[in-house]
């Protein structure tokens, strides 16, 4: 699903930038996807795509310690 049509940035995007690249704040996703820069509409999407895929590493961290080091 597209959550910022201004940079043209999909929920998958973000989901790659936190597990790749360790993104975990606004401040990252904004600067790495250009999310909510522009005309803001897609922030409050972003904030909460952004919040479920950092959730989710940290449950597969502590499900498998060692997983995401591999």
């Amino acid at each position: 699903m597209y959550v910022c049509l201004c940079h043209n940035v999909t929920d998958s995007d973000i989901r790659r930038l936190v597990r790749s690249e360790g993104v975990c704040t606004m401040r990252e996703l904004s600067r790495q996807s250009g999310v909510a820069t522009q005309c803001g509409k897609c922030a409050r999407c972003a904030r909460d795509v952004l919040r479920e895929a950092v959730d989710e590493v940290r449950c597969e961290e502590a499900a498998c310690p060692g997983l995401m080091a591999a």
